[in-house]
């Protein structure tokens, strides 16, 4: 389906080996944080930094509007989409215009606080098969034995699921127990390679980035991933933050209360 786009773009001169994008949508104190903490991790580098706003028309706009370090495109007149297709299509725009070899996904809830983690993950593109994606396939450090226990359940669940189905009974349909899919809220990809294949963010309607992943893989490019403890180290990351801001769960809501001691700043490393 065809959109009417109004697009404006900001620009400044692009000289590193990455850029960054996040996709901004009515959260003006998580954006405000996230990115007076980015641009303080990023003093003495110049690379650009690319915000779409997705149609948000309120304060968090107003506030990327006054700034002159980031590149804002504006995302407008767009059909009402669900959040996964929003997101990717803002993702794909900010692609078009990046120069750059590598692409930092952030989220507006990701804070981080090290710099040295877009270190870390470039270090990481130097594996022997030329890799396209490096990131971490959880959201949060849950710890060794949280992150213990929810791999047997989801296991538990799993076969459980596949037994029921097998003799016929009615259960849910199975999902992997196992997570392989890059979490997007602070990613690094090969823009080269997306654009080189003709591949964008946003496909079929999921997840921005999951079809992606799986499709490069298929042509035979490697994904790297950081365990979470690890990347943890350098970051903060309000699992569901926009979600939170914008009054999707109740008060009481353990992501809500994350968002809520998160969101006042960074907890120090």
């Amino acid at each position: 389906m065809s959109e009417a786009l109004s697009m404006m773009v900001r620009t400044r001169p692009l000289q590193a080996n990455f850029s960054i994008v996040l996709v901004n949508y009515k959260t003006p104190e998580l954006t405000r944080t996230c990115l007076e903490l980015l641009q303080t991790a990023l003093h003495g580098t110049d690379a650009p930094v690319f915000v779409v706003d997705n149609d948000s028309n309120d304060a968090s706009l107003d506030y990327l509007r006054s700034l002159d370090w980031i590149n804002l495109i504006e995302r407008k007149g767009h059909a009402p989409e669900a959040g996964n297709a929003a997101h990717g299509r803002a993702l794909d725009l900010a692609l078009a215009e990046v120069e750059t070899e590598y692409l930092f996904l952030l989220h507006t809830d990701t804070f981080i606080h090290d710099p040295e983690v877009f270190r870390l993950m470039l270090q990481r593109c130097s594996a022997p098969r030329e890799v396209v994606a490096v990131g971490c396939l959880e959201q949060l450090n849950r710890g060794v034995v949280r992150s213990t226990w929810r791999l047997a359940s989801r296991f538990v669940q799993h076969y459980t699921r596949r037994g029921l189905r097998a003799v016929g009974l009615n259960a849910r349909t199975p999902k992997p127990f196992r997570e392989k899919h890059l979490k997007s809220f602070c990613a690094l990809w090969n823009a080269r390679l997306i654009k080189q294949h003709g591949l964008h963010f946003h496909i079929n309607g999921g997840n921005p980035g999951y079809e992606l992943q799986d499709r490069m893989t298929e042509l035979g490019y490697g994904v790297e991933c950081i365990a979470p403890r690890q990347l943890f180290r350098y970051l903060d990351h309000i699992q569901s933050g926009t979600v939170a801001a914008l009054g999707g769960y109740g008060r009481n809501h353990r992501r809500v209360k994350m968002y809520n001691q998160l969101s006042r700043g960074p907890v120090p490393a």
